[in-house]
Parts: C-alpha cells; sequence; structure tokens
C-alpha cells in the first residue's frame, strides 16, 4: 500500500501563519502536522509516501527530504504555483501511487486515528472516515447507512480528510485543476462509497485560533 499526504494547499483560512511556512509544517505540541503523518504511517507498516507540493513546497522537501529519517520512502509530485486542488492533485499523482487501493490524509489535520482505515469493498469507489460535525462548521457533509455514505441536507458527519481510494475513482477524469468534493457525493449518491465513524481525537487545523487552542491544551 502507499499513502499520499496533500500538503500543496496556499492555507488561505491559517493566515499570516502559511505566510511563512506552509500548512503541512506548522507545529502543534512542537511537532509539525504532516511529520506527525509521517509517523503514524510508518507505524501502519506503510514504506512509501507521496506528498504533493505546492505553496513553499521547498520547505517541505527541506525537512522531510528522502524520508528515511522516518523510515520512509518519500515520493514528491511537485505542483508549483498552478496548484490543482485536492482531486487534480491526486489525479496528477496517480502513477505513484499503483494499481491497488491507497490512503490519502489531508495534511492540515490533527488526528490519532489508527491507520489504515478500510480498504473499499469490491463494488466500492472509496472508503471514508467520517467524524462528528465539529462546532465551526453549520452541518457535516455526509451520513452513514449500514456502511456507506450518503448525502443529505441535515448531515451530521464531517469527512475527516482520511480515505482509501481505488484508482478507478478517478477514471475518466482530465488532467488539470479539480476539488475531489463533488466527485464524492456523486460516489456517495451512486451507493459506492464506504464508511466508517471515528470518535477519537481529531481536529482540522484550519485557523489561527484553532491552533493556538490545540496548542494550548499541551500545556
Amino acid at each position: 500500500m502507499i499513502a499520499m499526504i496533500l500538503a500543496a494547499g496556499r492555507g488561505e483560512r491559517l493566515r499570516p501563519v502559511t505566510d511563512s511556512v506552509p500548512k503541512a509544517l506548522i507545529e502543534v505540541c512542537g511537532q509539525s502536522l504532516i511529520e506527525r503523518h509521517l509517523v503514524a504511517i510508518h507505524s501502519a507498516g506503510i514504506e512509501t509516501v507521496v506528498i504533493n507540493l505546492g505553496w513553499l513546497g521547498d520547505a517541505i522537501v527541506d525537512r522531510i527530504a528522502s524520508g528515511s529519517d522516518y523510515g520512509l520512502n518519500v515520493i514528491y509530485s511537485p505542483e508549483g504555483d498552478d496548484m490543482l486542488e485536492t482531486g487534480g492533485g491526486i489525479h496528477r499523482a496517480l502513477p505513484l501511487l499503483g494499481d491497488e487501493p491507497f490512503l490519502v490524509i489531508n495534511a492540515d489535520i490533527y488526528t490519532d486515528m489508527p491507520l489504515p482505515p478500510p480498504a473499499p469493498a469490491a463494488k466500492e469507489l472509496a472508503h471514508l472516515v467520517l467524524v462528528a460535525n465539529p462546532p465551526h462548521r453549520e452541518r457535516g457533509d455526509f451520513d452513514l447507512d449500514a456502511g456507506l455514505v450518503c448525502a443529505s441536507d441535515e448531515a451530521t458527519l464531517t469527512f475527516s480528510g482520511v480515505a482509501m481510494y481505488r484508482p478507478e475513482f478517478f477514471a475518466g477524469c482530465a488532467p488539470g485543476r479539480f476539488p475531489l468534493a463533488p466527485m464524492l457525493y456523486d460516489a456517495a449518491d451512486a451507493r459506492r462509497l464506504s464508511g466508517s465513524l471515528y470518535e477519537g481525537l481529531w481536529e482540522d487545523v484550519g485557523t489561527p485560533a484553532r491552533l493556538e487552542e490545540l496548542n494550548l491544551r499541551c500545556d
């Protein structure tokens, strides 16, 4: 199995912190978010990690290098200044991710969830890990119905940013910039998206205020 960490984004909501530091290198309790993910990935027995690069990507390469310090083989998928959003970034990296289901983690989350999550079953395109909708969001993204992800106008669960995808999920996508969310909703409507609920530690490090609150918990 190969893992991918999505680390290309500008981190607009985290400005001014991310004016000089890529969001993946933001530290919580003295450890950068991406290094925390790398430790968890290695502990799961995964050996190869793809990291996409965009805003201040050179700083990530300088810190992580080959990944050998973490017991990993790290491969970079640079996007330059033309960042491809979540869907486009994964699609561009597909040749690096192999033919089997692969793990994807958003760089800007803080969690202790066990890795990897379940792989999608034969007829499913992906498996999403969902969490309870956090207070800062008006409503969630999805709900669960007998182990399948479904959308509703009153959704109570939020996509955690951790998922397993089959390469076929991206079949028919054209290269370039595109978001992942519409594809997830389409797959949910087609009943081809499985999911599970994680009820442990999970935080979206999306604003300076939430970052400060997380760091205060270390004291």
